[in-house]
């Protein structure tokens, strides 16, 4: 199957995300908060106060303060261990490469679709204003990909072509370009029920999966290296990539529950399922992606851990859109995960507020209720 990624459009009218200065007019009425909505907001689109998400522009904010650049991180212990002969085993760099592969082209599709796609259905500009931010994070995530890359002198031809080659990337690759095709196609636009039904579709398969669900496997693989000292430059961009992706994920989801609230009808028991289905799909994806990138046991995991993982990371995803779990029962097999990539911080803002955030720096969350992690 040949992939391509979203192409550029013309924006064609308000509800589908024009500028908002189609048509100006002297005169006319102040905008109000409740004149604001996520989608079909046929407000003006420049008005970016009085703010109606504060939660979107607080994300905004907290995204300017959590910069950081892969210069910052050294790549010298890495460049060393990569070329000892008996540095890593063959296993091994097999993982970190098809991680790699995975991501430096996952992340250039994430921010296609951010700017040619999902910013021009959200008709809000606060939330644009996250967007924008978000699209940055994806570009500067694409930067730690290539730096990581072109510090260990790897074949950049290997790694950037992995999703047209090897299958269990491809695979993942195709079905997220599959579940987002209305983002990308340029007549579309919202506005009937059906239209604001396939926008909300695209953005579940977006948001909960390509970004909560299709990484994960990775991320803990990469990050297992970090603990067992090993390749620690690349953990420790990986930690701070997790650090963003946890916010971009708690947006998706902010933006899928607050278009839910703004349009109910929109959230049917056959559309649930239609989510629950697409999660299902997405969760034996990555566990073959699991099974493929480590047949033998490596790094203290096991491909079939991540079988546990996965479904209880698909659990975590139906919860946080309100839907009904997929796999009862299911436990992470990964305790210092909590730890490492702090699951705590997966949660919506009705949830979690950030009390300490530093350029650079550790993370201080102030949780308001307990969580199940």
């Amino acid at each position: 199957m040949e992939l391509t990624m979203t192409k550029p459009v013309t924006p064609t009218n308000q509800t589908s995300g024009a500028t908002g200065l189609e048509e100006l007019e002297m005169g006319a009425a102040r905008i109000q908060v409740d004149d604001k909505q996520i989608i079909n907001c046929r407000a003006d689109l420049n008005q970016l106060f009085p703010l109606k998400y504060d939660w979107a522009w607080q994300k905004y904010l907290d995204g300017c303060a959590n910069h950081w650049m892969p210069q910052e991180v050294s790549m010298s212990a890495d460049l060393a261990l990569w070329n000892d002969p008996n540095g890593l085993t063959e296993d091994e760099r097999i993982i970190l490469k098809r991680a790699l592969g995975f991501f430096s082209t996952a992340d250039s599709l994430v921010a296609n679709n951010l700017v040619l796609a999902i910013y021009r259905h959200i008709t809000n500009p606060e939330c644009r204003q996250y967007i924008l931010r978000q699209a940055f994070e994806e570009a500067v995530h694409t930067h730690s990909y290539t730096y990581i890359i072109e510090s260990l002198g790897l074949d950049e031809s290997e790694l950037f072509n992995m999703y047209r080659e090897i299958p269990c990337i491809h695979d993942k690759a195709a079905w997220s370009i599959r579940h987002t095709q209305s983002l990308s196609d340029p007549n579309f636009k919202t506005g009937s029920e059906e239209d604001n039904q396939r926008l909300l579709r695209n953005l579940i398969a977006f948001y909960v999966v390509f970004e909560g669900i299709f990484f994960y496997v990775g991320f803990v693989q990469v990050l297992s290296f970090g603990r067992r000292n090993k390749m620690t430059g690349t953990a420790e961009q990986i930690q701070y990539i997790l650090r963003d992706e946890s916010m971009h994920l708690n947006f998706g989801i902010d933006i899928i529950n607050q278009i839910k609230l703004e349009n109910p009808q929109l959230w049917t028991a056959q559309f649930q399922e239609e989510a629950r289905q697409m999660i299902r799909e997405a969760t034996e994806l990555e566990k073959r992606y699991a099974h493929d990138t480590m047949p033998r046991g490596v790094l203290g995991l096991n491909a079939s851990m991540f079988n546990d993982y996965m479904e209880f990371i698909a659990n975590r995803r139906c919860a946080q859109i309100g839907l009904k779990e997929l796999f009862p029962g299911a436990e992470n097999p990964f305790p210092w995960m909590s730890e490492v990539i702090d699951l705590k911080k997966e949660k919506n803002f009705f949830e979690t507020r950030v009390t300490e955030y530093q350029t650079g720096g550790a993370l201080s969350w102030d949780d308001d209720e307990d969580d199940d992690l």
